[in-house]
């Protein structure tokens, strides 16, 4: 089985995909870092279907929320983390568009406060294709155009 891939259609584990999600799992830490003072210890994105992309963020809470936490406050938390989205969800699509060269329909962020891990989703625009293996029209200026 095929997947669409940032470039081509290309296999889920070739160097192209891999490249693609590696960037994006790397702006994703470089986000929070920047929003937060700290990153995640460890991201991962991977394509969930031709149109779906999710990267999940371990141990990305900061010392303070995991104190809260402790304290049964996980209400607080989301509450936090969801405000923190929508402040900053253009950067986040912005980042991820650029990187896999389709446009963003929605994106949505969630946080399991009590294992410590956020989920950023991100579903693209179609691009026609029924099942996902048709080439990709790229975004202008997106990252491989320039590379």
């Amino acid at each position: 089985m095929k997947v669409r891939s940032a470039m081509t259609d290309i296999r889920p584990e070739g160097p192209q995909v891999m490249g693609t999600l590696n960037a994006v799992s790397n702006a994703m830490v470089a986000l929070h870092k920047e929003q937060f003072g700290r990153g995640p210890m460890s991201a991962r994105s991977q394509f969930a279907g031709p149109n779906t992309l999710v990267c999940v963020l371990e141990e990305a809470l900061l010392p303070a929320e995991r104190k809260l936490v402790l304290m049964g406050e996980h209400q607080r938390v989301r509450e936090g983390r969801l405000a923190f989205q929508a402040a900053t969800a253009d950067e986040f699509i912005a980042a991820v568009e650029q990187i896999v060269g389709r446009k963003v329909r929605a994106f949505a962020s969630a946080t399991d406060v009590v294992q410590n891990v956020v989920f950023e989703n991100f579903v693209f625009e179609s691009d026609g294709g029924s099942d996902g293996n048709a080439p990709v029209t790229r975004l202008p200026g997106s990252q491989s155009e320039s590379s």
